[in-house]
């Protein structure tokens, strides 16, 4: 099975669990079950959750206990997304080539559907336990429902918001690189290195191997992140899946502002390298798809 053999069966067991945990579109809450199924069904990379299967996967383990946090990371991604596109955030009218949530079900509808999102990655996480053959699987999936909650909540994805939102009213000058890196560390490669961690951690990996991967997840999740500002700026709509330029439009201090676009790309190449580098060692058998799926995320054009 070639590379694009095996993403495209990857995405396609992906998308059946996904479907397998999404709500019922019934009943009162209809509507709202509507808007996050509406959310998540958009479409994308499903990078997280193939993270977490293919590290899964390099370990050995059992993708029976993965898929519920397969599921789970993958409607933390999307929650944050459709929260992100709202008018008090980005107010972005396009998300994976098609109208963000809010355009289709209203601000309060959205916000509704990001709520019901966050809540169902946890009930889906939960139900691993379920699955858990022996007590030594379900220590992992305790272990592993507080990575998944450390890494998305104020230590996190959501404290990296946090500083994001806040340094858009800050004056250029005030937005240093620290600061900068502080937000992708958080906003962006905490959800890198999380499914990389709890699917080598379902598997039985050892805690060194979970520190590399903590490590090789955050410059994945630094150079990702690099490689998004510079599609912002020369990428298209048709491209992207999502308006390109919202970052001029509003006025944020990106990494390509403060470094320039030669920098950035020297970076964007010099963690890939480490991040590969590191990754290629951390078993005695390879995983080279997972390589391989790495080096297309970083070098991507849309």
């Amino acid at each position: 099975m070639n590379f694009e053999e095996r993403l495209n069966a990857d995405i396609a067991e992906i998308e059946e669990i996904l479907k397998r945990y999404l709500p019922k579109e019934e009943g009162c809450a209809k509507t709202v079950a509507e808007a996050a199924n509406y959310s998540v069904l958009a479409g994308g990379k499903r990078l997280r959750p193939m993270l977490l299967l293919e590290c899964c996967r390099l370990f050995g383990g059992r993708t029976e206990l993965a898929a519920p946090f397969m599921a789970a990371i993958e409607f933390i991604h999307t929650y944050s997304l459709v929260h992100d596109d709202l008018p008090c955030m980005d107010n972005d009218e396009y998300r994976r080539g098609r109208k963000t949530t809010h355009a289709v079900y209203g601000e309060g509808m959205a916000v509704l559907a990001g709520d019901a999102l966050l809540n169902l990655a946890f009930e889906t996480a939960a139900s691993a336990f379920t699955l858990a053959e022996k007590e030594e699987e379900l220590r992992r999936a305790a272990r592993a429902m507080q990575i998944l909650s450390a890494k998305s909540g104020i230590g996190g994805m959501i404290g990296g918001q946090c500083a994001d939102t806040e340094a858009e009213e800050f004056p250029p000058e005030r937005v240093t690189k620290e600061l900068l890196l502080y937000i992708h560390e958080n906003k962006t490669a905490a959800m890198i290195e999380s499914p990389m961690m709890i699917g080598a951690l379902l598997a039985g990996a050892p805690e060194e191997k979970l520190a590399a991967l903590e490590r090789i997840g955050s410059r994945i999740g630094l150079a990702f992140q690099i490689r998004d500002d510079i599609l912002d700026l020369t990428s298209s709509l048709e491209e992207l899946g999502k308006q390109t330029g919202s970052d001029l439009k509003n006025h944020k201090v990106t990494y390509v502002s403060l470094n320039g676009m030669e920098q950035s790309e020297k970076d964007v190449r010099r963690l890939s390298e480490e991040a590969l580098l590191e990754l290629k060692g951390l078993t005695e058998e390879r995983n080279e798809f997972l390589e391989r799926l790495v080096e297309d995320l970083i070098t991507r054009k849309k």
